[in-house]
């Protein structure tokens, strides 16, 4: 079955120079940062990046419900000059629990003012399309998760859109449900039997992407902004175990895995991150952990992104920045699609307590700039004690509260794991003494 993308297809909706902020000015709470996009007929796209890389910003911003900060959403009108209607599929499924599945379904066609036979004629065609049939008096609460999202999925399309907006519609299902409901929409969607003319789907799911999209817009994160644009020129039903559905998996974990290079060639000032860098909150058991099982048998020190995924049942929100903390502490980088663990990553999966502390303080002075100037700022006063809050302010010169907050909590737990500072948490304070 040949992919539905056309490069000549008519466009639906453009996306220009869009950028958004929530609260402050400037890049402590900025979300989105330029993000062009233009989808088109009969293409299936995804937005695939971490939480919080803007992609769900963006598809609300597509759907009306927030206006962005900068830049602008156009929906292209066609010949006659109707602009394309779009209908939504929420995460959460959103269903009105004092409502029935009917009911629930007809909602769209009330707002629109569809009579009263009419609107219960298309929902139950809806219900029936999707599955459904015979659940139509239900309640929310008499479901399953996955029939509660196929409700959700009947309400969006009852009402014939142009452009169907999921936001992440799988991830709230248990992994069978999941992949069943994928394939029915799939199939619904190849077959023609949506009036839908585009899918517009955000996700943090790298395969479920590769599976259903024609194109993929990768998401960097803080602010997001799209990091790459992939094609996926295979054919559907699409087979995951295809040798060239995990090649193209593979890329994309390798892809999303890349440090920029820096611009400075000073080798000294590209090894210690700077000090608007928002720390990956990952512990340092976790850190242990991950060095460990790359280590050990079957990888050897080398393992391949997507297979230690597989193995340790991590979706990219948990795998990549215990990946990102490895590559910014010099303890693995990612080499042709691998997690490849450095001599100091080998030496700290074998070495003892004590000498893994001294490896970890070593790396950490060398390679992380906040830890260094807490210890800097400890040692220089007479007291050597700082409250914490000097350097939250700091960092919310550059990041968010919230990131600022996560950032100091895992420099902290760092520090005090390498016994490069103390921490007195009832006063808020940092020490080169542990407090009485």
């Amino acid at each position: 079955m040949a992919t539905k993308a056309s490069t000549l297809a008519r466009s639906l909706v453009e996306v220009r120079g869009v950028s958004h902020r929530y609260g402050r000015t400037g890049a402590a709470g900025q979300v989105l940062d330029n993000v062009d996009l233009t989808l088109r007929e009969k293409e299936v796209v995804g937005l695939l990046g971490r939480s919080g890389s803007g992609k769900s910003t963006l598809l609300r911003s597509i759907a009306g419900l927030i206006h962005p900060s900068e830049g602008e959403v156009r929906l292209v009108p066609d010949e006659a000059g109707e602009a394309p209607s779009v209908s939504m599929v929420f995460q959460t499924f959103a269903l009105f629990p004092w409502l029935t599945v009917l009911q629930n379904v007809e909602l769209g066609l009330e707002a629109q003012r569809v009579p009263a036979d009419e609107r219960r004629a298309r929902a139950l065609a809806a219900i029936d399309l999707i599955g459904l049939d015979g659940f139509e008096n239900a309640y929310p609460k008499e479901l399953s998760g996955g029939m509660r999202q196929r409700v959700g999925l009947a309400r969006a399309i009852v009402v014939n859109p142009s452009l169907l907006l999921m936001d992440e519609p799988f991830s709230a299902l248990d992994v069978l449900t999941a992949e069943t409901l994928r394939t029915d929409l799939l199939d619904l969607w190849s077959e023609g039997k949506m009036p839908i003319q585009s899918i517009l789907i955000v996700t943090h799911n790298i395969e479920e992407a590769v599976l259903m999209c024609d194109r993929i817009l990768v998401f960097s994160s803080n602010p997001g902004r799209v990091a790459a644009e992939i094609k996926v020129d295979l054919p559907q039903p699409r087979d995951r175990l295809d040798p060239k559905f995990r090649l193209l998996v593979e890329q994309i974990y390798a892809r999303m895995t890349q440090r920029p290079v820096p611009a400075d060639a000073n080798a000294e000032k590209q090894a210690e991150q700077p000090l608007d860098r928002v720390l990956p909150n990952v512990p340092v058991n976790s850190i242990a952990g991950l060095i460990e099982e790359v280590e050990a048998a079957p990888f050897e020190g080398r393992a391949p992104l997507s297979t230690l995924a597989d193995s340790l049942q991590l979706e990219i929100d948990e795998l990549f920045p215990m990946v990102e903390a490895l590559q910014l502490l010099q303890f693995a980088d990612v080499v042709d699609r691998e997690l490849v663990l450095s001599k100091r990553g080998l030496a700290f999966a074998v070495e003892d307590v004590d000498q893994r502390k001294t490896n970890f303080r070593a790396t950490l002075t060398a390679h992380v700039r906040l830890a260094k100037h807490i210890r800097q700022v400890l040692d220089e006063r007479p007291s050597h004690q700082a409250p914490a809050r000097r350097f939250r302010d700091e960092l919310e010169d550059f990041m968010s509260e919230e990131f600022a907050e996560e950032t100091l909590r895992t420099v902290t737990e760092w520090g005090r794991y390498a016994e490069l500072f103390a921490f007195d948490e009832e006063n808020d304070r940092f020490s080169l003494d542990d407090p009485e």
